[in-house]
C-alpha cells in the first residue's frame, strides 16, 4: 500500500543496492521508475540501452519491491527534437514555439511524436511486459501539465480542419452552429480555418470550445494508443495514469480514464493551497500555509476516484517543501502521516511519496525526498514510517470506501466555457464547484464525483454547481429519477456550440426547472447584495440572474424581491453566487428534509469515512472534540484531536 518514486539514473550505481534495502526496511511495496529517462533508454536513435534499467530492477526485485514503469514519453530527447522539430508545441496564446530544455515539450497534434511514444513503449513492453517485478505501468507523466493540452502549430490547424469536417460535414453548418455572421467571420471552406489564437481581440466563442474539445480529443487518441500498445504485452500488468487536477488538464478526464484500470493522482496539498488562495488575504491562507486547506487534497482525490468510480492511487504525495509553487513553505510536523492517512480514507489503494532521495542538481533540486541528497533522513521521514505502520494495523484492504449518498456532477466543459466567457473576472467553474464541496465538507458529508453520463441511482442528493451544457438525455434520467437535484448559476445556460438557447437559458433544462432567465449582471465579490432566506441574511456574490420563475417555488430572494432561489418538484435552481455561510445551512436543511446525516465540523476539522471506519483530521493550529458515541472504539487517538493530528474509529452504523 506503499511507494516511492526513484530515479536510479541520478545516482551512483553502487547506491543502488543500498537503497532498494533501506526502501524495503521502511516498509514500501512499490517503486515508480523510468518516466523521464528516455535519454538513458535510447541515447541514440534505434541504439537502446537498458542493462542499466534491468540491474535497477532486478536489485529492486531481489529484496520483494514491485517495480511500476512509466513511458518515457514526458520528455523527448534531444536528438528526437533536432531530427523533427516539428514535435515541439506552439503556445496557444502567442503561437511561439516551446522549446526544448524542460519537459512535456511534444504536440499531441504530431503524428511524428506519435509514433516514436508508441515505438518506444512497444519496445518497453516487449522488454518488460512479462518481467515477473514489473506489476504496472504509468502512461506518460502529468498529461497537460503546463497548460499543453492546447498548441497552435501546423499539424493541430491540419487535423483541427479535419475534425470539424467530421463534426459539421458542411462549412455552411461550421459557420451558422459558431454564429460566424457576426463580424463577418464567415470561412469559405474548411482549409480555411484557422486556430483561435493571434486575433486583434477575443476569438468567437464557439470557435474556440470547439478547438478545446479537439485538443481533448488529440490527448485522448495519444493516451488511448499507447495504452493499446501495452495491453497487447502486459497481460497481469496494471495501466495507470497520474492526474493533476482535474481542471488543469484541459481534457475531458472521465473520456481519458477510461482504458485505465485506476487513476492516480499527484498529491502536493501546500503547492496547491498556495495557488488557489494565492490573491487571498493572508488571513485566509495563513491558517493552512504549513497544512494545506482542509478541502483542497480531498477535493481532487475524491475527483480522482469518481473518475473510474473505484479506488485510486496517489502516485506522488508531498514529502515536504517542494519547488514549483509561489511560495514553498515546509509542512508542519505531523501532516505528512496526516495527508498519508487522509488519502486512504478518501479512498487510496496505494500512496507514493516523491521522491526517494532530494537531487542536488537541475530544476528540482528544492524539492524535498525521503533522504536528503548527502543520503541523511529527512525530518519527515519518521512519520512516514510511523504511518506505514499504522495503516497495515488498520486493514484498510479489508474496508473499502463505499458509495456516499451525496453527489457533485461535473464535466469539463463547464471549465471551458466559463473559461472562454468568463463574463466576469471572479467566476470560474472549478471555485464554485469548490465552494459547494467545501460546504458538504464542513457538515461532515462524503462526496462522490460523477460525471453526466454516469449512472446516478441510488444518489439522495446530486449538486451541479455549474454545468453550461446540459444534454437532452440527462434531462429524461432526471424527470424519471427520485433524486433530488441542485443546479447552480449559469447550468444550461449555452448550446452544444455556445450560444444562448432560443428559449433562453436554462435551455434543456426547462422541462424540469419551468423558469427563464431574464438577463445576467455581475459585480465585484466586494460589493454585495443582500440573499434572503428562511428570514436570514447572506451574501449575493459575483453573479445575479433575473429570473422569470414560472410555477417554481421562490425559496430565497436576492433584496427581499428578485428570485435567488427556485425550485419545481426534484430540482433546485440558484440564480446567484453566494457565500459558504449560506451553502452550508441551506445544505444542512436539506440534508435534514432528505433524512441524510449531517455533523457541522469546527474550523479545520474533517471528517470521513472508509468502509466501518471513521476518520477525524485536524488541520487546525487548536485540539478538537469530535462528535462520535461514548461507546467508540478507537484505533488511533481519542475523541479530542490535536492539532495536526488523526483519530480513527470503528464505526457502529457505517452507512
Amino acid at each position: 500500500m506503499f511507494g516511492v518514486c526513484y530515479y536510479p539514473e541520478h545516482w551512483p550505481e553502487h547506491l543502488w543496492t543500498s537503497d532498494a534495502q533501506r526502501m524495503a526496511d521502511l516498509g514500501l511495496e512499490y517503486v515508480r521508475i523510468g518516466e523521464f529517462a528516455w535519454s538513458k533508454m535510447e541515447p541514440q536513435p534505434q541504439c537502446y540501452d537498458f542493462d542499466w534499467m534491468d540491474r535497477a530492477i532486478d536489485g529492486l526485485a531481489k529484496v520483494g519491491l514491485k517495480i511500476i514503469i512509466g513511458t518515457p514519453t514526458a520528455t523527448p530527447p534531444k536528438w528526437l527534437i533536432d531530427a523533427n522539430p516539428d514535435i515541439l508545441p506552439h503556445h496557444p496564446k502567442t503561437g511561439r514555439v516551446r522549446g526544448f530544455g524542460s519537459r512535456r515539450h511534444y504536440d499531441f497534434s504530431s503524428q511524428c511524436y506519435l509514433r516514436e511514444s508508441l515505438r518506444i513503449t512497444r519496445v518497453l513492453a516487449e522488454r518488460y511486459g512479462k518481467h515477473p517485478a514489473v506489476c504496472g505501468w504509468q502512461i506518460d507523466n502529468e498529461l497537460c501539465c503546463h497548460d499543453t493540452a492546447i498548441s497552435v502549430s501546423p499539424s493541430a490547424k491540419t487535423l483541427f480542419r479535419a475534425w470539424c469536417r467530421r463534426k459539421y460535414e458542411s462549412i455552411e453548418a461550421l459557420n451558422t452552429a459558431w454564429g460566424n455572421v457576426f463580424w463577418s467571420m464567415e470561412y469559405p471552406d474548411f482549409e480555411s480555418i484557422d486556430c483561435p489564437f493571434g486575433a486583434v481581440t477575443e476569438t468567437a466563442p464557439a470557435h474556440q470550445l470547439a478547438f478545446r474539445r479537439f485538443s481533448s480529443d488529440q490527448v485522448i487518441q495519444y493516451h488511448d494508443a499507447m495504452v493499446t500498445v501495452l495491453r497487447e504485452y502486459a497481460h497481469n500488468q496494471f495501466i495507470t495514469h497520474n492526474f493533476i487536477p482535474m481542471h488543469e488538464t484541459g481534457v475531458d478526464n472521465h473520456a481519458l480514464a477510461q482504458n485505465l484500470d485506476f487513476a492516480s493522482y499527484d498529491n502536493y496539498p501546500l503547492g496547491r493551497t498556495d495557488q488557489i488562495l494565492v490573491d487571498s488575504p493572508a488571513a485566509q491562507l495563513q491558517p493552512y500555509m504549513r497544512t494545506g486547506h482542509p478541502d483542497y487534497a480531498s477535493y481532487y482525490q475524491d475527483q480522482t476516484r469518481g473518475l473510474k468510480d473505484r479506488g485510486f492511487w496517489v502516485m506522488e504525495q508531498q514529502p515536504g517543501p517542494v519547488n514549483w509553487a509561489n511560495n514553498n513553505p515546509r509542512p508542519l510536523p505531523g501532516m505528512v502521516r496526516l495527508w498519508t492517512l487522509e488519502a486512504f480514507a478518501h479512498g487510496a489503494d496505494c500512496v507514493s511519496y516523491f521522491r526517494w532521495r532530494q537531487v542536488p542538481f537541475a530544476q528540482e533540486q528544492m524539492h524535498a525526498g525521503l533522504l536528503r541528497n548527502d543520503d541523511s533522513e529527512s525530518e519527515y521521514l519518521p512519520e512516514i514510517r510511523r504511518v506505514i505502520d499504522e495503516v497495515r494495523k488498520l486493514k484498510l484492504k479489508e474496508q473499502p470506501k463505499t458509495r456516499s449518498r451525496v453527489a457533485i456532477m461535473t464535466h469539463a466543459h463547464a471549465n471551458w466555457v466559463t473559461d472562454i466567457e468568463r463574463q466576469s473576472h471572479f467566476f470560474d467553474a472549478d471555485t464554485v464547484q469548490r465552494d459547494f464541496y467545501s460546504a458538504l465538507r464542513e457538515l461532515g458529508l462524503d462526496v462522490d464525483f460523477v460525471d453526466p453520463n454516469r449512472d446516478f441511482d441510488g444518489y439522495d442528493l446530486i449538486l451541479v454547481p455549474c454545468l453550461p451544457i446540459v444534454e437532452p438525455e440527462l434531462v429524461q434520467r432526471i424527470k424519471h429519477s427520485n433524486t433530488t437535484f441542485i443546479f447552480g448559476p449559469r447550468s444550461g445556460a449555452k448550446t452544444e456550440d455556445l450560444a444562448l438557447p432560443s428559449t433562453l437559458p436554462p435551455g434543456e433544462l426547462q422541462s424540469v426547472l419551468p423558469i427563464r432567465v431574464l438577463s445576467v449582471e455581475t459585480t465585484r465579490p466586494d460589493c454585495p447584495e443582500t440573499l434572503v432566506w428562511n428570514g436570514a441574511c447572506y451574501d449575493s456574490l459575483i453573479w445575479r440572474e433575473t429570473l422569470d420563475p414560472g410555477e417554481c417555488e421562490i425559496l430565497a430572494t436576492t433584496n427581499g424581491v428578485e428570485p435567488a432561489l427556485v425550485r419545481f418538484g426534484n430540482c433546485t435552481y440558484f440564480a446567484t453566487l453566494t457565500c459558504k455561510r449560506f451553502l452550508v445551512d441551506y445544505f444542512e436543511s436539506l440534508c435534514e428534509t432528505l433524512n441524510i446525516p449531517t455533523q457541522r465540523c469546527a474550523e479545520g476539522l474533517r471528517v470521513t469515512r472508509r468502509g466501518n471506519l471513521g476518520f477525524a483530521f485536524n488541520f487546525s493550529a487548536r485540539t478538537q472534540t469530535i462528535n462520535v458515541e461514548k461507546t467508540a472504539e478507537f484505533l488511533l487517538g481519542d475523541s479530542e484531536v490535536k492539532p495536526q493530528d488523526v483519530a480513527v474509529w470503528r464505526l457502529s452504523n457505517p452507512r
